[in-house]
C-alpha cells in the first residue's frame, strides 16, 4: 500500500532541502514503536517524543507530538532503550556529573512506557546510587498538534494546539478529539501556556523519586474500530523450538506484535456481547486500520493457527462489500474495499482518498480464496455457508466489473484522477514499469491478479459444489479460459528464456520487467510444471534472490532502486508468498534459499520484520539497510513467519476430505525442530522433526495424517 504524496517529475538539478523542509515523509528506521491498536507511540531511541513522526496516536490522530524530559542545567546521557513486548518499552539515561565522586555514574533516570487502547502511561523514576545528596529540577515538556495521520505521513508541520489547565491536568481539544495529560504526584509547577510540568527533586543517597504520567485520547463519537478484549486472541499461540534460535525468536516476536495489531468490528453482531469479529490492522504507524488486501493475506498466512481470525476478517469485509456503482469511491457490486479511515485523506490537490475507498483490484479474488482455504483448514460449515452469497457476489464482480476493457483479464484504472494510480499490492505510482524503465499506462492487468482470479474461481467452484449451489462448472470453465488467455498474452522472452510479464498495459502489450510477481503465480494452479520450473529458476537467480529475501524488481532492470518502495526493495510477505509457492510447486531448494535470507535479515531488525527493507543484497553487507519510512510492525510481515514455518513443514489441510499433509521440505535445516500449539479443525496440532528426518505428528482425531513414506 502506498499513500505517499505524489510529486511531479523534476530536472536533474535540484536544491537540497533544509532541515526545516516540509512535504518529506518522516523516517522511522531508528524509532521505537509501541502499540496496542488502535493506539501506538513512536519515539526516539532515547524515549523522547520530540520531532518528525514522534507521538502518541489514537484512531488516525496524533494525540501527543511532544513529550520530552530534561533536567535543568544537566546533560541527560541515554544508555539503553528498547521494546518490552509489543506494547511496552524501557529507556535509561544518566544525569551526567550529578552526585558523582568517581568515574561511576551515580544518578540514573528510568522511563517505563506502556500503551493500551486510548491510553499512554509512563513512569519516570530517578534513583541516586551515589554517596551525596543531590537536588535538581526535572522538566517535562508536552504538546500536540492533534494532526490527522495523512498530514504527519506527508511531512507537513501543523501548528500546535494550546493547552488548558483543568483540574490539575493539561487538556487539548479540537475537531471532537480530546487529549488529557495527568501527573501523579502533581508537578510543583504547571505552565499550561508552555506545556511544561516542573518537579523539584531532592534525593539522599540510596533514595528514588518517581512520577506517573497518564495521557488519554478519545474521539467524542467513539472509535471507528475497537480494541478487542485482551484475552480473546483469535488464534492459538504456538511455541517453536528449533536448531535456529533466530527462527524461534522471529515467530515469538511476530505473534506478540500481531496480538497488538488486532482490531474488532463494532458492526459485528457479537460486539455488544463482548465477542466481536476481529481482524488485523495493516501496520503501524501509517496503516493502523482496516485494509482489505493486507487483512486477507495476514489471515490466510495465519490459518495454521486456527480459522477464527479468517472468519472475523471475512465477515468484517463482507459487511462492507460493494453494493452500488460509485465512481467517487470506486465501489462496485461485489467488490471488496481497499481501506477505511475516519475521514477523507487530503494529501495534495491531486491526490485524495475518501473515507471508504474501493481502489483495489485484488482484494475481491483474495477474499474468495481466503474463504476457500479457511474451509479446508476447518472453518465450520455453517460459518462458510453464511458467507457463500458474498462469495457469489465477489465471483460475479470478477466477471462483470473486474475486466475494465473486455479482454478477459482483471485490470484497474483510477477513474477519479485523484486516487491510487496502481491498485495491486505494488500500488506506488512508479511500481509497474517496462524493462527499459517506462511506466505502464492504465488500464493495467497484473500477472499476479490473474493468478488470484484463477485460484478464486477454482476455489469458489469447489465451495459451490460442496454446498450444493449452482455455478461450479461455469466457474471452472471461466478459470480454464483465463489460464489459456494468460499463456497466450503474458509470456515474453529474453536472453534467459521465457517468463510472464508483470502486466499488460492499456494497449494489451506486455510490460516486460522481471519482478517478484513470479512468486505469486506459483502454487495457484495457473501454471503447468514446465512453466513453474522456469519461474523457480528465475526466483533463484541473484538479481531477484538478494540473499536477504526477494527483490520486488530485478537488479538488472532499468529503474532498479534498492530503496524503491516497489522497485527493488524487499518485502517479507512477498518473499514468504514466494517461499510457499515454490514449495507447493515442488521446488523446495529455491524456497529454502529465500527463507534463509529472510531469517538472516530478521536478525538485523531484532526479530521485528518491517513492512519492507532495502534491496542491496547480502553481497553489500551482512545486515540489510532499512527502508527509512517503513511501518514496523506490519501485519503481513509478521504473519510471514507463520507462512515460512508452514512451508518448511509442508503443511496442507483438507478437513472436508479428512486429511492433513505434513511433508517437511527445508525444515531439515532447522532440525531438531518441535512446534507445539498449531491448530487444525479447531484442535491442537504438534509436529516434531528429528535430525534424521523422522516426523512425529500429534493431530486431531478424525484426520488422516499423510507424511513422507506413508500412503
Amino acid at each position: 500500500m502506498d499513500t505517499t504524496v505524489k510529486t511531479p517529475d523534476t530536472s536533474s538539478s535540484v536544491t537540497a532541502p533544509g532541515p526545516a523542509a516540509t512535504g518529506l515523509q518522516p523516517f522511522l528506521h531508528d524509532a521505537v514503536v509501541t502499540l496496542c491498536a488502535p493506539s501506538f507511540v513512536i519515539s526516539q531511541a532515547d524515549g523522547q517524543l520530540s520531532a518528525g513522526a514522534d507521538g502518541f496516536y489514537h484512531g488516525d490522530r496524533r494525540a501527543m507530538s511532544r513529550l520530552s524530559i530534561a533536567v535543568d542545567g544537566i546533560v541527560l546521557a541515554p544508555v539503553s532503550g528498547g521494546l518490552r513486548g509489543a506494547e511496552g518499552a524501557d529507556f535509561r539515561a544518566i544525569l551526567r556529573g550529578v552526585g558523582e565522586v568517581t568515574a561511576d555514574p551515580a544518578v540514573a533516570l528510568h522511563r517505563r512506557r506502556t500503551v493500551s487502547s486510548g491510553r499512554l502511561q509512563e513512569t519516570i523514576e530517578v534513583s541516586n546510587a551515589g554517596t551525596r545528596h543531590v537536588r535538581f529540577r526535572l522538566i517535562l515538556e508536552a504538546g500536540t498538534d492533534l494532526a490527522p495521520m495523512e498530514r504527519v505521513k506527508s511531512g507537513h508541520i501543523s501548528s500546535h494546539v494550546p493547552a488548558q489547565a483543568v483540574a490539575g491536568a493539561l487538556l487539548w481539544s479540537r475537531d471532537q478529539f480530546t487529549v488529557r495529560l495527568l501527573s501523579t504526584p502533581a508537578p510543583d509547577e504547571l505552565d499550561a501556556t508552555a506545556g511544561r510540568l516542573s518537579y523539584d527533586v531532592e534525593l539522599a543517597p540510596g533514595q528514588s523519586w518517581s512520577a506517573n504520567l497518564t495521557c488519554t485520547a478519545a474521539h467524542d463519537d467513539g472509535d471507528q474500530f475497537l480494541a478487542p478484549p485482551a484475552g480473546q486472541v483469535p488464534w492459538s499461540t504456538p511455541v517453536l523450538r528449533s536448531a535456529d534460535r533466530q527462527f524461534d525468536r522471529l515467530l515469538k516476536q511476530s505473534l506478540a506484535d500481531l496480538d497488538r495489531l488486532r482490531l474488532a468490528d463494532p458492526q459485528s453482531g457479537d460486539a455488544a456481547a463482548g465477542s466481536p469479529d476481529q481482524f488485523l490492522a495493516a501496520g503501524a504507524p501509517w496503516y493502523l486500520t482496516l485494509f482489505g488486501r493486507d487483512a486477507i493475506w495476514a489471515a490466510r498466512m495465519m490459518l495454521p493457527l486456527g480459522t477464527d481470525l479468517a472468519a472475523g476478517t471475512l465477515r468484517t469485509l463482507a459487511r462492507r462489500q460493494g453494493r452500488a456503482v460509485d465512481p467517487a469511491t470506486e465501489e462496485q457490486p461485489g467488490k471488496m474495499l481497499h481501506e477505511v479511515r475516519r475521514g477523507a485523506q487530503e494529501f495534495t490537490d491531486t491526490f485524495a482518498l475518501p473515507p471508504v475507498y474501493y481502489g483495489t483490484v485484488d482484494a475481491t479474488p483474495l477474499w474468495i480464496t481466503l474463504l476457500h482455504d479457511a474451509w479446508r483448514w476447518g472453518l465450520a460449515p455453517q460459518g462458510v455457508e453464511q458467507l457463500l452469497p458474498h462469495a457469489e457476489s465477489a465471483l460475479a464482480w470478477m466477471r462483470d466489473h473486474g475486466d475494465a476493457s473486455g479482454d478477459g483479464f482483471l485490470k484497474y484504472i483510477d477513474h477519479t484522477g485523484r486516487g491510487l494510480a496502481n491498485q495491486g499490492w505494488k500500488d506506488s505510482d512508479d511500481a509497474i514499469r517496462h524493462r527499459d524503465g517506462r511506466l505502464a499506462a492504465a488500464p493495467i492487468a497484473l500477472c499476479e491478479v490473474q493468478a488470484y482470479a484463477y485460484e478464486a474461481a477454482r476455489g469458489g467452484a469447489a465451495l459451490l459444489r460442496a454446498f450444493g449451489r449452482p455455478g461450479a462448472d461455469a466457474w471452472e470453465e471461466w478459470a480454464q479460459q483465463l489460464a489459456d488467455r494468460f499463456r497466450k498474452h503474458f509470456w515474453v522472452e529474453d536472453e534467459r528464456g521465457p517468463y510472464p510479464a508483470v502486466a499488460l498495459d492499456r494497449d494489451g502489450m506486455p510490460v516486460d520487467s522481471v519482478t517478484s510477481g513470479f512468486g505469486h503465480l506459483l502454487g495457484t494452479g495457473l501454471l503447468n510444471q514446465e512453466e513453474s520450473a522456469l519461474l523457480a529458476a528465475r526466483l533463484s537467480a541473484p538479481d531477484l534472490d538478494s540473499g536477504h529475501g526477494l527483490r520486488t524488481l530485478s537488479s538488472e532492470a532499468a529503474g532498479f532502486n534498492p530503496y524503491g518502495y516497489h522497485t527493488g526493495s524487499i518485502w517479507p510477505h512477498d518473499t514468504a508468498i514466494a517461499v510457499h509457492g515454490l514449495v507447493t510447486a515442488g521446488f523446495p531448494d529455491a524456497a529454502a534459499s529465500l527463507a534463509t535470507g529472510l531469517l538472516t535479515a530478521s536478525a538485523a531488525f531484532d526479530a521485528r520484520l518491517p513492512e519492507l527493507f532495502a534491496g542491496h543484497g547480502a553481497e553489500a553487507g551482512t545486515n540489510p539497510a532499512p527502508y527509512p519510512a517503513s511501518c514496523r510492525p506490519q501485519a503481513w510481515a509478521a504473519a510471514s513467519s507463520v507462512l515460512v514455518l508452514r512451508s518448511a513443514l509442508g503443511l496442507d489441510a483438507d478437513v472436508p476430505a479428512g486429511t492433513l499433509r505434513v511433508a517437511p521440505t527445508f525444515a531439515a535445516a532447522y532440525a531438531p525442530l518441535t512446534v507445539t500449539g498449531l491448530q487444525v479443525n479447531g484442535s491442537r496440532l504438534d509436529v516434531t522433526l528429528t535430525p534424521d528426518g523422522s516426523v512425529n505428528v500429534t493431530a486431531p482425531k478424525g484426520l488422516q495424517v499423510i507424511t513422507p513414506g506413508r500412503p
